[in-house]
């Protein structure tokens, strides 16, 4: 074997392990502590801490729904704080919706390590807080996963049907967008979270709407066209043309969500 070869294979090996060892790191991008919702103009919104099942303690931002409206419970993606998402639960709170907006272990200065089955556990726990918190039922309760959010609104629509299931710009799985990204590696086998998503969606028991951005620059259009496909009805596509992965809500996408709950 020459040393070129062997060179080479030494250097595939060492690279692969480094994406095998940070994977974890690329795909949950942990945030610090967000300011007070006051400080993005949320004036009504309060903070609260949820407990998990395995006794951490979880920042989330709450507002009581107006009359009969329904809630949502918005779980995020995988970067930056709840703070980011403040311009877009501001667009329902103000047509009398109440949110959970909630915040995953090792983000938002929570302590915790983010994994598939420990978001799983997060979100578990937001929806037991509402349960004993609230008198609202799962006929009241909107699931809204966004990105990364999308995993956890899917794994959760497994157990109970909810008022809908929200889907912007989600993904078949994350082995899938690993594989396309690293495609001389076995990365379909070596993914430790793979929010297999495409393997669940025609077993979620809640009306679905997808939303997804033609030119998104993270999560390929085509996922959410072949999550849409396996899913059983009723469910609604919308495709937004011009849109990117972050910029979804330039377009009015409240109005779509809205519209679907009506």
């Amino acid at each position: 074997m020459s040393i070129y070869i062997f060179s080479g294979i030494f250097l595939y090996l060492i690279i692969g392990l480094c994406l095998f060892v940070t994977q974890r790191r690329m795909i949950f991008n942990k945030s610090g502590k967000p300011k007070r919702p006051e400080e993005y103009g949320l004036n009504e919104i309060k903070e609260v801490f949820i407990e998990t099942l395995d006794n951490l303690t979880l920042l989330a931002w709450y507002q009581k729904p107006k009359k009969n409206n329904p809630i949502l419970m918005y779980f995020h993606g995988n970067s930056f704080d709840i703070g980011e998402r403040a311009s877009r639960i501001e667009k329902y709170i103000n047509k009398g919706w109440g949110v959970l907006l909630l915040s995953w272990r090792g983000y938002s200065g929570n302590i915790g390590k983010p994994t598939e089955k420990n978001l799983y556990i997060d979100g578990q726990a937001a929806i037991e807080w509402i349960k004993i918190n609230t008198n609202l039922h799962n006929s009241n309760i909107i699931l809204y996963g966004e990105s990364l959010g999308c995993g956890v609104a899917v794994e959760l629509g497994l157990k109970d049907k909810f008022k809908s299931i929200i889907l912007e710009a989600p993904f078949t799985s994350i082995a899938d967008i690993g594989q396309k990204k690293y495609p001389i590696y076995p990365v379909r086998y070596l993914t430790l979270d793979k929010f297999d998503n495409l393997s669940k969606i025609e077993k979620i028991l809640s009306p679905l709407l997808i939303v997804h951005g033609k030119k998104d620059e993270v999560i390929p259009y085509e996922h959410s066209i072949k999550l849409f496909k396996k899913a059983l009805n009723p469910k609604k596509h919308v495709c937004v043309d011009e849109a990117m992965h972050n910029n979804l809500y330039d377009f009015d996408i409240d109005k779509e969500v809205i519209n679907f709950n009506s």
